[in-house]
């Protein structure tokens, strides 16, 4: 699962640098608007690759707010995936992720 949310992110591009505002720009030169979920599934993939350049990238996209509440997202919809794919409840599969006893 998570070797193809790398994948995909691969494929993102970083933003356009330069000088002109981005009003004055035509829209196929404006830099690309990263949403909260792309900025999340990028943020955890550089921290789990320990990649300080791509943790403070995603960081910039979206306000902090919405990186976690991304963040948090794209944790429960993982623990989900892993849960049925293991055939497990959520719970026993998110505390052995954080190498918590079962409950």
């Amino acid at each position: 699962m998570f070797d193809r949310v790398k994948r995909r992110l691969r494929k993102v591009r970083t933003p356009h640098e330069g000088g002109a505002t981005s009003a004055a720009r035509p829209a196929a030169e404006r830099p690309r608007q990263h949403n909260l979920f792309e900025a999340a599934a990028t943020y955890v993939s550089a921290c789990a690759e320990d990649n300080q350049r791509g943790i403070d990238e995603a960081s910039s996209w979206v306000s902090p707010e919405a990186l976690s509440f991304g963040v948090n997202e794209l944790a429960c919809r993982a623990v989900i995936a892993l849960a049925r794919e293991r055939d497990e409840s959520p719970q026993s599969v998110a505390r052995s992720l954080l190498g918590l006893p079962a409950a």
